[in-house]
C-alpha cells in the first residue's frame, strides 16, 4: 500500500510539471553570499570619523592628547544618523578607536576613552548613542576599530594583540547587531606608546594573525561583513577620490593580499576577471578634504553635483559608496555638510524618477530555451529579482527597447543578476535617432548596477548589445532616464 501512495504522488507530481519548462543557468562562481548581497544592496553607507582629532585639528593623532580634550558642546548622535536616512543612507560605520587609541566607548582596557573624558562627566558613550539611533531610525550599524594605536604602550607585541581582541570581544557583546567590522592598511610608524616616543613596525601579513581574531568575532557576529583591503567580505577600492574602476570584477584571489599590503592599488581597483573569491569593492571618500571636521574646510566641503559624480564613479560602477561625514565639535553634522547631502539626495531622486523604458516593448536576441520565464519583459518590470538570460553556449544577446516616442535621454543604468555570478565583459548602448542606429556609451563589466551618460541625445529607442560574457549572460534590469 506505501509503494502505491508513493507511486501515485510522484505521477501526480510529473503531471503538473511544464515539460517546456527551462532550467535557469547554472551559477558562475564565485557568486555573493547573502550578507555579500544585501551590501551590494545598501548602496549608500555613512563613515563617521569622530575622536581627540576633532578637537586638536589633527587627522592622525600621535596618541599623546589628553581625554580631557574630547568635549563636545552640543552633541547628537541622533541627528547624525536622522541626516544620514534623510539623504538616503541604509548604514553607518562609526570610528570606535582611531589610530590615536582614544576609545568613544568606555573601554575597561584602556584609560584612554571618553570615560578620562570631561564630557557628560565620564558618563558618556558615542559607540551607544550612535548605535541606538540606528537602530531608532533603522540603518545598520558598523565598527572600525584600528588595528594600530599609537598609545597603547604594548603595540608591536603579542600582548597588544590579545588587548585588540579584547576590545571586539567588548564591542561584540555591548553593543549591536553590527552589519560591517572595519579596518584599514595603516599599521605601524611612530608613535607614543604609553610615553616610549619611538618608531614601531609590524609585519603585517602576520602580526594580527586575522584568520584567528575574524574567526573570534565571526562566533559573535555570524553574518558580519569585515573591510580590508584583502577583505574577506569587502575590498577597499584602492584609493580615496570615489572612483571604482570603469572595469570593476566582485570577484579577486585573496591569497597572497593583506591589509596594508602595498602596491596592489590597481588590482583592489578593477579586482580580477577569474578571482577565486567574490569579494566586492568600497568606494570611501570624505565630503571633506580631511576624514575629521576642521573649520577651515567648511569652504571645502562637497557640492551636491560632486557627491552625484563620486555616486556615478562608484555605486553607478557596481560598488558601494562609504561617505565619510565627520562631525564637528558641537558634535553635530555641519549645516554646509547636511546641505550639501540634501542636495545630493535631490539630484539622485529627480534624475532618476522617471525610468522612460518601464513597462516598455522589448525584443532580445534569443531566449533560453524559448522559455517566456526569460524574457525580454523582464528586463523593464522594475523587479531585479526577474531576469532575461540565453542558452548555456550563448554569451552575446542584443536588448532593443521601444521608448514609444523620441525624448531626451540622459542616463542607462544595467543590473545583472549577480546572484548567479558577475558574467558579462562588454557592452555597447545604441539610441535610434530620426530611424538611424547610433552607438552613444560602451562599457566592460556591468556586475550589480553600471549607469552610463547618455549626454541628452533625443531618441526613441534604445539597443544594449552584450558583446562579450564568461557565460549566458544574466540580466536583470534595465533603466532609461
Amino acid at each position: 500500500m506505501k509503494s502505491f501512495y508513493v507511486i501515485a504522488f510522484a505521477l501526480v507530481v510529473f503531471s503538473n510539471c511544464n515539460p517546456k519548462e527551462t532550467p535557469p543557468p547554472a551559477p558562475l562562481l564565485p557568486i555573493p553570499a547573502a550578507n555579500q548581497l544585501a551590501w551590494h544592496q545598501m548602496e549608500l553607507n555613512a563613515f563617521v570619523h569622530f575622536t581627540t582629532n576633532t578637537f586638536t585639528g589633527k587627522e592622525w593623532g600621535y596618541g599623546d592628547e589628553s581625554p580631557t580634550i574630547f568635549n563636545p558642546t552640543n552633541y547628537d548622535a541622533d541627528q547624525w544618523v536622522l541626516t544620514f536616512k534623510e539623504a538616503g543612507f541604509k548604514g553607518v560605520i562609526l570610528t570606535c578607536k582611531h589610530h590615536d587609541g582614544f576609545c568613544l566607548w568606555p573601554s575597561k582596557y584602556t584609560e584612554h576613552s571618553v570615560k578620562n573624558s570631561v564630557w557628560k562627566e565620564g558618563k558618556g558613550d558615542v559607540v551607544r548613542d550612535v548605535m541606538r539611533a540606528c537602530k531608532k531610525y533603522e540603518l545598520k550599524f558598523g565598527v572600525y576599530l584600528s588595528p594600530w594605536d599609537r598609545n597603547h604602550a604594548d603595540y608591536g607585541t603579542a600582548p597588544y594583540v590579545d588587548y585588540y581582541r579584547n576590545q571586539l570581544n567588548e564591542l561584540f557583546t555591548t553593543y549591536g547587531p553590527v552589519f560591517e567590522m572595519w579596518f584599514d592598511g595603516a599599521n605601524g610608524g611612530d608613535g607614543y606608546y604609553g610615553g616610549k616616543r619611538e618608531k614601531r613596525s609590524i609585519q603585517g601579513s602576520t602580526y594580527y594573525d586575522w584568520s584567528t581574531t575574524l574567526n573570534l568575532v565571526r562566533e559573535l557576529e555570524p553574518e558580519i561583513l569585515f573591510f580590508s583591503d584583502a577583505g574577506p567580505g569587502v575590498r577597499w577600492v584602492g584609493n580615496e577620490r570615489g572612483v571604482a574602476g570603469e572595469t570593476n570584477w566582485n570577484t579577486i584571489t585573496p591569497d597572497t593580499l593583506y591589509a596594508g599590503k602595498g602596491g596592489i592599488e590597481q588590482l583592489l581597483n578593477t579586482g580580477a576577471e577569474n578571482g577565486t573569491h567574490w569579494i566586492p569593492a568600497e568606494v570611501d571618500v570624505s565630503i571633506r578634504k580631511g576624514w575629521f571636521y576642521h573649520a577651515e574646510e567648511d569652504t571645502l566641503v562637497k557640492t551636491p553635483q560632486q557627491l552625484f559624480d563620486i555616486y556615478l564613479t562608484s555605486v553607478g560602477r557596481g560598488s558601494t559608496l562609504l561617505l565619510n561625514i565627520p562631525p564637528d565639535r558641537r558634535g553635530r553634522v555641519h549645516e554646509k555638510d547636511s546641505a550639501s547631502l540634501m542636495g545630493f539626495r535631490a539630484l539622485v531622486d529627480s534624475t532618476f524618477k522617471n525610468n522612460v523604458a518601464l513597462n516598455k516593448s522589448v525584443q532580445i536576441s534569443s531566449i533560453r530555451g524559448k522559455d517566456k520565464r526569460y524574457s525580454g519583459a523582464n528586463l523593464v518590470d522594475g523587479n531585479p529579482e526577474t531576469y532575461w538570460t540565453t542558452d548555456d553556449e550563448i554569451t552575446s544577446g542584443t536588448i532593443e527597447i521601444d521608448l514609444g516616442k523620441s525624448q531626451q535621454l540622459n542616463f542607462i543604468e544595467l543590473q545583472e543578476y549577480i546572484q548567479l555570478g558577475q558574467r558579462v565583459k562588454g557592452f555597447t548602448v545604441e539610441a535610434r535617432v530620426n530611424n538611424a542606429w547610433q552607438q552613444i556609451a560602451a562599457g566592460t563589466t556591468i556586475g550589480y548596477k553600471r549607469i552610463l551618460k547618455l549626454n541628452g541625445v533625443n531618441a526613441d529607442a534604445v539597443r544594449v548589445s552584450i558583446t562579450d560574457s564568461k557565460a549566458c549572460p544574466v540580466i536583470a534590469e534595465v533603466g532609461v532616464y
